[in-house]
């Protein structure tokens, strides 16, 4: 299991936030995402065994959200 918080400057408003949570939602292995508007920042824990990184950055940006690196 990983937890790990991503940067993602776009973040503004509670539509993001529920699109964001919604596309990491139904990304098989993510155990929990929480986005906050404030400081613009993912908070993302994941099954490295069902999920790696590159696919919640890619489910994200597939959003519409830059993830900063």
């Amino acid at each position: 299991m990983t937890t790990q918080t991503l940067s993602v400057p776009d973040i503004s408003c509670g539509h993001c936030k529920m699109s964001i949570e919604g596309a990491l939602g139904e990304l098989g292995g993510v155990k929990a995402a929480e986005v906050h508007i404030e400081p613009r920042q993912v908070d993302v824990t994941w099954d490295d065994d069902t999920v790696q990184l590159d696919a919640i950055i890619n489910a994200i940006e597939e959003q519409g959200y830059e993830v900063a690196r």
